[in-house]
């Protein structure tokens, strides 16, 4: 038995696919997805029917992408321009899709493993086992079992406020704070401030700010993470692995095997613009 982790699929089915069979992907193998399963590839419906189909051989954990969504089904806002999951919405299954999104993960470890999964990553003021328990406590108001409704999460889900963490944070100002740094983190400060504009290569990175992987992290565990396109996979440290590869915008799809760390990709079929 293997455990592979594939990057961001962004409804990119085809790629998908052709992964799997390029890992020999069987019946007693495991898969980590890092997040955004949907939107701005071609098959968003089709792509996460098929993740779905996994069983429990997959653990996914939720991107922003996942999340947008959420906020459109069931928050009350409209699609943008970009977004290519009409299909998805207009199909007689949403609430199907939507319910099993709501019950996926922010956050993910497997301790005999030694890796950790999250999709933008984890910050360095947080240790894994405190990121997996702010995680839980989204992961809570997801299920509508939290200390607000879920319907109020998706209502107010987007903002860049707070950008910084507190432990005292309440309520929906907490909540978001933690999203963003699990779903939306690139730059941040050595105090933790989030930086929400720049989504390009490091080189053009503003002054003052570092990519959150560079900052000293509190935790012992390899860390697996997407979401971060323009690096195309590259931190420079060993013990953060980035597997979004810009299969969307006509690059590749990458997996990694977490035992052996092989990595496999496959080439775009297509860039979605």
């Amino acid at each position: 038995m293997a455990t592979y982790a594939i990057g961001d699929l962004q409804g990119c089915l085809a790629e998908f696919e052709q992964l799997l069979e390029v890992m020999s992907f069987g019946r007693q193998d495991q898969l980590w997805l890092v997040g955004d399963l949907i939107n701005r590839g071609p098959n968003s419906k089709q792509t996460l029917e098929a993740v779905i189909a996994l069983g429990s051989q997959v653990v996914t954990v939720l991107g922003n992408h996942d999340l947008h969504f959420l906020a459109i089904q069931d928050g009350g806002h409209e699609p943008s321009r970009s977004d290519t999951f009409d299909e998805l919405l207009a199909s007689p299954r949403v609430e199907e899709y939507a319910s099993w999104l709501r019950c996926q993960k922010l956050a993910h470890v497997d301790e005999t493993l030694g890796f950790a999964m999250t999709h933008a990553g984890i910050p360095h003021i947080w240790t894994v086992q405190e990121a997996m328990a702010l995680a839980s406590e989204v992961e809570a108001v997801l299920r509508d079992e939290g200390e607000i409704s879920y319907r109020e999460y998706c209502e107010t889900l987007y903002g860049n406020e707070p950008a910084l963490w507190d432990e005292g944070l309440e309520g929906m100002s907490r909540f978001r704070m933690i999203t963003n740094y699990l779903t939306r983190m690139r730059l941040i400060r050595d105090d933790g401030r989030l930086d929400f504009d720049h989504k390009g290569a490091l080189i053009d990175a503003p002054y003052g700010w570092s990519p959150w992987f560079e900052l000293n992290p509190l935790r012992t565990e390899t860390l697996v993470f997407g979401h971060w396109a323009a690096l195309d996979g590259d931190t420079g440290l060993s013990d953060t692995v980035g597997i979004d590869t810009g299969c969307v915008w006509g690059r590749k799809m990458t997996g990694i095997c977490l035992e052996t760390r092989e990595i496999y990709t496959i080439p775009a079929t297509q860039e979605t613009s």
